[in-house]
């Protein structure tokens, strides 16, 4: 995407339904503003752009180039009032904050009575739907009204206030501690990916176990628990613990079950709660129950009581279509999986704005993934060139070194070898960079890199050697995670019994299968 798309303004007119533009133009004439008023004529060009140009909106004569940046602060901020107004976006958290307001406006012109009585109905709501922060704010309004304004009718008014704001205070400073090493564990899981030996573990388990906050699960509400669940949920994925990410995950999903008011008011972390849970379940390769929960997210989502809007819509794709591959990957249909290729790079035409880049390289690796399983091994290095290729992104290590490891892979069975070296040199050299290889890693490389010395007929004798050395990992609870990204051990069994990848993954699942 270009600089000039990454707009703020040009991209929120762009996110904007039909309706939400009506209704824009509605909220302009009930401000009296005619059609000549400078920053709806800004709004109706940039609506008619494809591309955001400022050459084009100066060349229209709405205003002059110094005055542009200001008038666009205006147009932004019109909009997103008129958002605020629209219904589809008057969720209980608009409510609070409005009736918040509307309290603030009554006790500045003295109307106590009537702002206390608001707060009163707006707290009860916070406290109902779990916006603690939000009936702490509303509670601490309270406490500076009833200090001007006594109501002799409540004499221990005083008293339940402060209990209040000390009870609410406690359990939001608990939340954030939790929702704080949720946070910091992600991104450590973003930039390392799994721990590689005993040293990484300790280390994550040390900081893992400082900073969670002591508390009482039975004094625990719906947020602390969701929290505390995603804090536990972090640790297991990277110390590969996948039975616990399992538990935690489950119980995530179970929460909102529990609390089914709490799906609509908080859909994101429905959402990603069941993608943890599928993920822990492809780790586990629990197939059925991975089928089972994937269908019924699916269900849950498209069903009208749902909510939707323009980042739960992209969410829902994001997660959905990840886990119907991992479905495929399962199963080993390959061919059978290439249709979603298709329909994902036009779903990420379309959520270009709404997911990150990181997301979208994950996609390219699966679709990758797929044209390999497939054979098709230069459907596979195209899109393998997007992730290498990008500079601009600091994405998980270990996505960046399997791509690689990948990418050498396909342009051996492609039979693109004329200049094998040279790749195989760049990609060592970026490899050694790396802390803490895999062993799996280090012993492919080797084997690549003596692949110029071998006589043709004696690669199989290669191949039947280094998959008898990597069998040795395939049950070691740090290095078999390599073996996620890229089934190395399914690659070399289809070069030396002459068969097709995805034939020996679909062999081993049908076994699997059956012996469950």
């Amino acid at each position: 995407m270009t600089k000039e798309q990454k707009d703020n303004l040009f991209v929120l007119v762009k996110s904007l339904s039909k309706s939400e533009k009506r209704q824009f133009k509605l909220y302009v004439g009930r401000l009296g503003v005619n059609e000549d008023s400078k920053f709806l004529m800004l709004f109706n060009v940039l609506d008619k752009l494809s591309v955001y140009d400022e050459a084009v909106i100066l060349k229209k004569g709405i205003v002059k180039k110094q005055q542009l940046s200001n008038l666009k602060a205006h147009l932004y901020k019109q909009i997103l009032i008129s958002l605020r107004l629209n219904p589809s976006h008057q969720d209980i958290r608009v409510q609070i904050r409005e009736q918040l307001d509307f309290a603030t406006i009554l006790y500045h012109k003295g109307l106590y009575k009537q702002s206390l009585k608001i707060l009163d109905k707006a707290k009860n709501l916070a406290i109902v739907n779990q916006e603690k922060n939000a009936a702490y704010e509303i509670v601490e309004l309270e406490k500076v009204i009833e200090s001007q304004y006594i109501t002799r009718s409540l004499s221990n008014r005083a008293d339940e206030l402060t209990i209040q704001a000390k009870d609410l205070s406690k359990q939001n400073v608990l939340a954030s501690k939790l929702s704080n090493l949720s946070l910091q564990l992600y991104g450590l899981f973003l930039k390392t990916g799994y721990v590689k030996n005993e040293e990484e573990t300790k280390r994550v388990t040390d900081y893992f176990k400082a900073r969670l906050p002591k508390y009482d699960i039975n004094t625990l509400g719906f947020r602390e628990k969701l929290w505390l669940y995603k804090a536990h949920l972090w640790y297991s994925f990277l110390t590969h613990d996948f039975l616990s990410c399992y538990k935690y995950a489950l119980k995530w999903v179970d929460l909102f079950f529990e609390n089914k008011q709490m799906i609509a008011l908080n859909p994101v972390f429905f959402l990603r709660g069941n993608h943890y849970l599928l993920e822990s379940l492809y780790y586990l390769r629990r197939y059925d129950k991975f089928k089972q929960t994937l269908q019924q997210l699916e269900e849950i989502t498209n069903d009208k009581s749902f909510p939707v809007d323009d980042n739960i819509d992209g969410l829902r794709f994001l997660y959905v279509y990840n886990n119907k591959f991992n479905l495929h990957f399962m199963e080993g249909s390959f061919v059978e999986g290439l249709p979603l290729v298709d329909e994902v790079l036009t779903h990420l035409q379309v959520y270009k704005n709404r997911i990150d880049e990181h997301h979208v390289m994950v996609f390219y690796y699966k679709i990758a993934s797929m044209y390999f399983g497939a054979g098709d091994n230069k459907g596979c290095i195209q899109f393998l060139e997007k992730i290498i290729s990008n500079k601009s992104l600091q994405m998980r290590e270990d996505l960046l070194c399997f791509s690689r490891i990948l990418n050498l892979v396909a342009h051996y069975e492609a039979g693109l070898d004329y200049n094998l070296d040279v790749l195989i040199k760049s990609t060592y050299k970026f490899l050694i960079k790396m802390e803490d290889l895999y062993e799996v890693q280090k012993e492919f490389i080797k084997f690549l890199r003596g692949l110029g010395d071998i006589y043709p007929h004696e690669v199989k004798g290669e191949f039947t050697k280094l998959h008898k050395k990597l069998k040795e990992f395939e049950d070691d609870p740090y290095q078999s995670r390599a073996f996620l990204y890229l089934d190395i051990i399914s690659w070399l069994e289809s070069k030396i019994e002459n068969r097709p990848i995805g034939e020996i993954i679909r062999d081993k699942f049908q076994k699997n299968l059956a012996e469950k």
